[in-house]
C-alpha cells in the first residue's frame, strides 16, 4: 500500500504559522493582559485601540496578537517590518495612512522589531501619531526604556508579554496534534512526558516549540497504524536530552536550592550531578557562580576563607571563557565547596546584628570614636579619649565601640570547624585582656 505524505494535504506551510492563532479564544498564554476582564482585552474586544508596544521575548504572540486586532478591529492594518524598511518607506505608508484619516478611517500600522529603527526614523513616526492618523502597534525583544525614543515611548502604553509556561506550550503542543490545520488528519502517537521535553526545550517560545513537533512527527516511524515517536528520535531533534527545567520558574529555584544544600551537606558527587543539571538545562554560568561565592561566604566563612577565593575566581572564570569551557572552573569550586569545613557564624552574625540596627536606628555614635576635622566638632569632644591601637604595645584598647544600650552585645561567636578554632583563641584572650584593663 502506498503511504500517503504529509504534504500532500495542503500542508506545506511550517506548522508554527498554520497554527497561527486567529482569534483571542486560540491565543495561548499571556492570562494578565488577555483574560476575562483584563485591560488589553477590554480594548480589543470595545475597539478603543490606542498606540502601544509589545515587548516580550520570541514566540510569544506578538506579531500574532497584532494580527488578531487587526481581524477584530474596523481599522485599516498595515504591516510593516524595521529590518526591510527606511525612512522613504515609512513616509509613503504615513501618506497612506493620512489619506485614510481624511476619508475618516482609522490605520493600524504594527512595526515589527520597532527596536531596529535609528531615532530619525522612529522621530518619523511622531507627528502621524500625536495627529491620530495611525495608531501604532510596536514589537519589540528589547527593553523599550532603551530602544525606544523617549517622545515616542511617552504617547505609547507598554505591554510587557510573558515567555509561555510549560504547561500552556504542551497545551498548544497538543491542539497542533489535534487540529486540522496541524496533524489533525493522521494518528500521532507521542506520550505526554515528551510533549513536555519539548516544551521545556522551547523555554516558552510556541514558535520554537511547534517546530521542534514538526521535525520531531516528520522524523517518525510511519506505519499503518499512524506516526510513532520514540525518545530516540526526539533526542536527536532537540540535539540532547531535554533535562526539567524552567529557568524563570519553581524548577529553577529547586535546582539551585539542590546545589547549595548539597554542598552545605558536604556530599560532592550531588553537588557536581545538581551543578550538570543546571548548566546542560541551559543556565546562566554567572548566576551559578553568584550563588557559589553567597554560599562561600554564608555557610564556609572564616573556616577557610579561602573559599571566597577559589568562588570569586570561579565567577571571573566563567566569565571570561563562558560556556562550555567553564564547566570545569564551576566544578572546581563548586566541589572546595562541598569538602571544605562549614561554618554559618557570619550569616548569624549579621542577621543578629540586623534586627539590632533596625531597632535602634536612632542610637548614637559614641563620641570617643567620631570624627572631628572641625574645630567645632572638637569643642564638641568629638574623638575626645579616642585611643590608637596600633601605639599599643598589645594592638588593644578597652575603648567601647558599641552604642551604650548595646555594649554587652555579641554577635560574632566562631565555630570549632577550620580556622575558626584559632580565631575562636585569639577572640577569647582579646575579651580576657579587655576584661582586665576596664
Amino acid at each position: 500500500m502506498e503511504q500517503t505524505s504529509l504534504f500532500e494535504k495542503g500542508q506545506s506551510a511550517p506548522l508554527a504559522s498554520r497554527m497561527r492563532p486567529r482569534n483571542l479564544k486560540e491565543f495561548a498564554g499571556q492570562t494578565h493582559l488577555l483574560g476575562e476582564g483584563k485591560m488589553l482585552r477590554r480594548l480589543i474586544e470595545s475597539d478603543q485601540i490606542s498606540s502601544m508596544i509589545f515587548w516580550g521575548p520570541p514566540g510569544v504572540g506578538k506579531t500574532t496578537l497584532a494580527r488578531i486586532i487587526a481581524n477584530q478591529t474596523k481599522s485599516a492594518f498595515i504591516d510593516f517590518s524595521a529590518v526591510t524598511s527606511g525612512i522613504k518607506e515609512i513616509r509613503a505608508v504615513m501618506q497612506r495612512a493620512e489619506e485614510n484619516r481624511r476619508f475618516g478611517e482609522r490605520t493600524i500600522l504594527f512595526v515589527d522589531e520597532i527596536h531596529r529603527f535609528n531615532k530619525a526614523q522612529q522621530d518619523a513616526f511622531l507627528p502621524f501619531v500625536e495627529k491620530g492618523s495611525i495608531i501604532l502597534i510596536g514589537a519589540t525583544t528589547e527593553n523599550p526604556s532603551f530602544e525606544i525614543n523617549a517622545a515616542l515611548l511617552s504617547r505609547c502604553k507598554v505591554f510587557v508579554l510573558q515567555a509561555l509556561s510549560i504547561d500552556e506550550v504542551v497545551s498548544l503542543l497538543k491542539r497542533a496534534i489535534h487540529d486540522e490545520r496541524g496533524f489533525g488528519y493522521q494518528k500521532i502517537d507521542i506520550s505526554e512526558d515528551m510533549l513536555r521535553m519539548i516544551a521545556t526545550f522551547a523555554n516558552g517560545d510556541a514558535r520554537s516549540a511547534l517546530s521542534t513537533l514538526e521535525m520531531v512527527i516528520l522524523n517518525g516511524h510511519m506505519d499503518e497504524n499512524g506516526i510513532h515517536i520514540s525518545m530516540e528520535i526526539l533526542e536527536q531533534c532537540i540535539s540532547r536530552k531535554s533535562l526539567l527545567y524552567d529557568k524563570t520558574g519553581e524548577e529553577h529555584y529547586n535546582l539551585i536550592s539542590a546545589l547549595h544544600k548539597s554542598m552545605r551537606n558536604s556530599d560532592p558527587d550531588a553537588a557536581i550531578y545538581w551543578l550538570a543539571r543546571m548548566l546542560e538545562a541551559g543556565e546562566d554560568p554567572l548566576y551559578v557562580a553568584r550563588r557559589v561565592i553567597r554560599f562561600a561566604s554564608e555557610d564556609v566563612g572564616l573556616a577557610d576563607p579561602r573559599a571566597l577565593e577559589v568562588a570569586v575566581a570561579a565567577y571571573q572564570a566563567a566569565h571570561l571563557i563562558g560556556m562550555p569551557e567553564c564547566t570545569v572552573n564551576l566544578s572546581e569550586a563548586v566541589i572546595y565547596m562541598a569538602l571544605a569545613p562549614k561554618s554559618n557564624v557570619l550569616y548569624t552574625a549579621y542577621e543578629n546584628a540586623k534586627k539590632d540596627a533596625l531597632n535602634h536606628l536612632a542610637e548614637p555614635v559614641p563620641l570617643v570614636i567620631r570624627n572631628a576635622p572641625t574645630r567645632l566638632m572638637k569643642e564638641l569632644n568629638y574623638g575626645k579619649d579616642y585611643q590608637y591601637a596600633h601605639n599599643t604595645k598589645e594592638k588593644l584598647t578597652n575603648m567601647q565601640c558599641l552604642p551604650d544600650s548595646l555594649k554587652e552585645r555579641e554577635y560574632y561567636h566562631p565555630s570549632n570547624q577550620g580556622l575558626e578554632q584559632k580565631y575562636q583563641v585569639r577572640l577569647d584572650a582579646i575579651k580576657k585582656w579587655k576584661k582586665e584593663h576596664q
